[in-house]
């Protein structure tokens, strides 16, 4: 792989477990396969996450610029339930 570099991690040995196992059912080629692929997951989750704070603060701001329209609880519900989804939904992705 061009552009690679090698580096060294520590990790606990229940976490070793895991990787380990995963490479010798066959789900990945090797344990540096397996990292990458966790290191992905958590790359797309910050990015998630960081597309969610800015569209909150978009909401924020459009809100406070044309006033009280709903009840702050309708909102809160709203955004409860919005968030709770895509819970649900990286839950079911990294099943």
């Amino acid at each position: 792989m061009p552009g690679v570099e090698k580096i060294s991690i520590a990790l606990p040995a229940d976490m070793i477990g895991i990787v380990r196992g995963a490479v010798a059912a066959g789900e990945y080629a090797s344990t540096s396969e397996a990292i990458r692929e966790a290191l992905r997951d958590w790359t797309r989750k910050r990015r998630r996450l960081e597309l969610e704070l800015s569209e909150l603060r978009q909401l924020i701001r459009e809100g406070l610029e044309s006033g009280p329209s709903i009840p702050a609880d309708q909102l809160f519900n709203r955004l409860k339930a919005k968030y709770a989804a895509m819970d649900e939904d990286l839950a079911a992705s990294s099943e």
